[in-house]
């Protein structure tokens, strides 16, 4: 399985962004997907996941700001990013995990500025 993210970028602070994550290769299902991110001198954190069936889950600090969802035709999972926030800049990963396995995209970097 390969994990290919796109998106990222700079915007200033309220502004929108959608990062794109295309899987590919011997995709399992059903399989979660989800995105993390990594800021400078932090751990890893889970912003949003998405089930095979549409179960979503967000951390507190994006809650009624970030939207995941997918698009299982196109084995290809989304975040909707809007009112971006300084503390959202870090590098955000994808990820499809399940029984399976667990697999990584490469990162992709958001900066947002004041």
């Amino acid at each position: 399985v390969q994990l290919q993210a796109s998106g990222g970028g700079l915007v200033q602070a309220g502004g929108s962004l959608r990062l794109s994550c295309a899987a590919s290769g011997s995709i399992f299902s059903p399989n979660v997907m989800g995105w993390y991110r990594q800021a400078p001198g932090k751990q890893r954190e889970l912003v949003a996941s998405i089930t095979s069936g549409d179960i979503t889950n967000y951390v507190d600090s994006v809650k009624g700001r970030f939207t995941i969802f997918r698009d299982n035709a196109k084995n290809t999972v989304y975040l909707q990013m809007n009112s971006l926030k300084p503390e959202d800049t870090a590098v955000y990963y994808c990820r499809l995990g399940g029984v399976r396995g667990d697999y990584w995209g490469k990162g992709t970097q958001v900066t947002v500025s004041s």
